[in-house]
């Protein structure tokens, strides 16, 4: 029976199609797509012994030690979490890493299982991942790039997620993008990292934006980084400048490395355990810049922010935070803004900015 097949990667990004990953967990966690679901055919050993079998003796052998480890209520089991997918999404599309053996023999079996011909990947994972990868070309990258820039604290990433022509990187790679800028989450594979970006990049453009607005990050945010011809692309974009008060800018700092970050750690490793965890943390991000801030400032912001977790005021986090984009964060950015080659083209507050960039389009 031939089974449907697409190449139509575009429509699959747009519409966010699902996606069933039969390959090995070792292989996703390698690196999948944003909309996929991991039910492989063969577990990691499984996998294994069969790898062992090919070179030893063969494909004929391989596939015929493939049938007999997925057999019987093994297949079963994989057969009815396809199933259950499918009923959840049941326009659902199936792959593999090359779109062979695999993903057609789990495309079969969940045709004779539920009667439904879900479509198979052309090429699989191999060839969807290299159309995403293209797709970070400078050349397809159609509206032009606009960078928001402006210092520590500024509010740059709130202020973006107001925009509808604006990519948030720092969501893509989950990072803040700065020196504290960890999650209790990890980031993403660098695989993971570039498939989801193209994945934006691409739905940004079929919206009809003409301008793509990003935040100034620089080539990385966190360990993640853009492929080298994109970030020289956006480098070169013009840079619009968000501006705020020192108080403003102490005041969403706070918001976000203090009072969202203690709450973040305490979801993650309870109350008890949580605020230790997150001043183990803090403690360690300002030990990594104690070159840059020099002993004397390094010692005085430990000291600070040692006594306001021990105070009964998170209000005194204030203090250190205030030194630290002083001293630390605003001579870096007026640094960095003496060397760029971009042009200003518009400064002012948030909503000013937020009104320029909306115009844009």
């Amino acid at each position: 029976m031939e089974l449907p097949t697409t190449s139509d990667f575009k429509r699959i990004v747009l519409d966010d199609v699902p996606l069933i990953d039969v390959r090995a967990p070792v292989e996703f966690e390698g690196g999948a797509f944003p909309t996929a679901v991991n039910l492989p055919l063969m577990n990691n050993e499984e996998r294994h012994l069969v790898g062992i079998r090919y070179k030893d003796e063969g494909n004929t052998e391989a596939v015929k030690l493939g049938h007999e480890l997925v057999s019987g209520n093994v297949k079963q089991e994989r057969v009815a979490a396809w199933a259950e997918q499918l009923e959840r999404r049941p326009d659902s599309m199936i792959y593999c890493f090359r779109g062979g053996l695999r993903s057609q023999i789990s495309q079969q079996w969940i045709a004779e299982k539920t009667g439904t011909e879900l479509p198979r990947l052309e090429g699989g994972y191999k060839a969807f991942r290299n159309y995403l990868l293209d797709q970070l070309d400078p050349a397809h990258q159609n509206p032009v790039p606009v960078i928001l820039g402006g210092r520590t604290g500024t509010g740059k990433t709130i202020l973006l997620q107001q925009l509808e022509n604006a990519v948030d990187l720092e969501s893509i790679a989950n990072h803040r993008g700065s020196s504290f800028g960890r999650f209790t989450t990890p980031q993403p594979s660098p695989i993971d990292f570039e498939n989801s970006l193209a994945w934006a990049l691409i739905q940004h453009a079929d919206a009809g934006h003409r301008h793509l607005v990003l935040e100034d990050e620089g080539r990385n945010i966190g360990d993640r980084y853009l492929p080298p011809p994109l970030a020289e692309h956006f480098r070169k974009a013009d840079l619009v400048v968000l501006e705020r008060s020192m108080e403003e800018r102490v005041q969403i700092t706070f918001d976000e490395y203090i009072t969202a970050a203690q709450s973040e750690y305490n979801t993650a490793y309870g109350e008890d355990d949580g605020l230790l965890q997150w001043l183990d943390y803090m403690d360690n991000c300002i030990d990594r810049i104690r070159k840059r801030l020099g002993g004397l400032r390094h010692q005085q912001i430990k000291q600070l922010l040692h006594i306001a977790h021990e105070s009964d005021n998170p209000e005194q986090h204030k203090e250190w935070i205030e030194q630290l984009l002083r001293d630390y964060y605003d001579p870096m950015y007026d640094y960095q803004i003496q060397n760029k080659s971009s042009v200003v083209v518009f400064k002012g507050n948030a909503s000013e900015v937020l009104g320029y960039l909306q115009a844009l389009d």
